[in-house]
């Protein structure tokens, strides 16, 4: 199986996940909700592995949050955080039947994961709250960066669609990639606000937008 397929996973993708790691029962979980494809699993799952080394505890607030497996996962990785909030315009339906899935298969969940209808602007961050998104589209990322500063939290970032006209590159596309250099300015921007800045990445096989940017105030202990 292509970790990078946008094919939907089923029951019929059971038997690609057949052993008894965290890993495989939570693929399974995504199986038998059937309503994410495989790259989505995989994006979610290194980015909450890796945010979970370096962060823990705190309210989780999956900002541009979609089918909010992210938010799931990093409750199912850490229980010390109380809950997890999935923030988005317009939630899609596969949120609803993801949450019903991973909620049988981990009922220690059941009432600490809740789907909010809202934009980035009017829900309010606080400043011990884990801010997390994967793949904000374009200017979205640094909406979702501003709402975390704001508040003074903890932040995890994976970006994509990099928008050359709208984001800042400063000046830096002479000598490197433009959505490179978007991100590069994104860091110096945390960094001069105040914050510690750590990069990481996920492996390219599964997204060539696979660029983590994990962030807290320097006065916080990580």
């Amino acid at each position: 199986m292509r970790r990078s397929s946008k094919s939907r996973l089923t029951l019929k993708q059971l038997s690609h996940f057949p052993s008894d790691t965290l890993f495989d029962k939570i693929a399974r979980a995504v199986c038998r909700a059937g309503v994410l494809p495989a790259k989505e699993l995989f994006e979610a799952w290194e980015v909450a592995r890796r945010v979970r080394r370096k962060y823990r505890g705190g309210r989780i607030v999956d900002l541009a949050g979609g089918h909010g497996l992210l938010a799931h996962l990093m409750l199912v990785l850490d229980d010390r955080s109380p809950e997890a909030i999935v923030v988005d315009t317009a939630l899609p339906p596969s949120a609803r039947a993801l949450a019903a899935v991973m909620v049988d298969t981990w009922p220690r969940l059941r009432g600490r994961i809740h789907l909010v209808a809202a934009t980035i602007e009017t829900f309010i961050v606080t400043p011990d709250d884990l801010v997390v998104s994967v793949h904000a589209c374009g200017t979205l990322t640094d909406r979702v960066i501003n709402k975390a500063v704001q508040a003074g939290a903890r932040l995890a970032v994976l970006p994509c669609c990099h928008d050359l006209k709208l984001s800042d590159t400063g000046g830096l596309e002479g000598w490197i990639a433009g959505p490179l250099a978007i991100d590069v300015v994104r860091a110096h921007r945390l960094a001069d606000s105040g914050y510690t800045v750590m990069t990481r990445t996920i492996p390219s096989d599964i997204t060539p937008h696979n660029r983590l940017l994990l962030a807290h105030p320097r006065e916080m202990m990580p």
